[in-house]
């Protein structure tokens, strides 16, 4: 999703995070500004509904996911920053104090479009990958069938992965191939339908 209109110019955090448990229209806030979220898109939300499913369905009993609804808090220096990821998984007790975000996830997926590939390859990528607990940051093309993973194994390096490619995600135990995550919307991304091999 992206982001419709600035709020404020600064507000401390504890106002934003009291605030958006009653808000109408979801914000995000990056480092005292908030930003109200713009809706998803039917293909945007086709591709994280699909993708979460498969990633919900593999967990582990101990484990939850949870699709666009529930906030990451990251804290870099004395800055901090609150973001509604399209898909969180974590295998880990919720150590925030608070039921509506999570500061300890193991895997963050966001699905791009146009107008949010530049803050999720930039702003996004750098503050999640600060996350101690993150082990894998997944970014999913809308407008074609490819993602891009980055692991802290490896050092945060991008890997890519297209249409005919099989991805293991570490963190969550799924081996799937590319194409599954497309199988909704394969003409919209142009894959052929009469070749589907998921």
């Amino acid at each position: 999703m992206s982001y419709a209109a600035k709020i404020e110019n600064s507000i401390p955090l504890t106002d934003y995070l009291a605030a958006e448990e009653s808000a109408d229209i979801r914000s995000e806030y990056v480092a005292g500004q908030v930003y109200a979220m713009a809706g998803g898109s039917e293909l945007h939300n086709t591709i994280a509904s699909e993708f979460h499913t498969l990633i919900n369905a593999q967990l582990p009993d101990e484990c939850r996911a949870w699709q666009s609804d529930m906030k990451v808090l990251v804290r870099r220096g004395e800055a901090s920053y609150a973001y509604y990821p399209d898909i969180m998984a974590s295998c880990e007790a919720n150590d925030s104090g608070n039921p509506y975000i999570r500061t300890n996830p193991s895997l963050i997926v966001e699905v791009l479009s146009s107008s949010t590939q530049r803050i999720d390859l930039g702003e996004k990528l750098q503050n999640y990958i600060s996350l101690p607990s993150l082990i894998e940051y997944v970014v999913v093309s809308q407008d074609t069938p490819y993602l891009r993973l980055f692991r802290r194994r490896t050092h945060w390096q991008a890997e890519s992965y297209y249409a005919g490619d099989t991805v293991n995600l570490e963190s969550v135990g799924l081996e799937i191939s590319v194409e599954r995550i497309y199988r909704r919307v394969r003409k919209e991304v142009g894959l052929d339908i009469r070749n589907s091999n998921y």
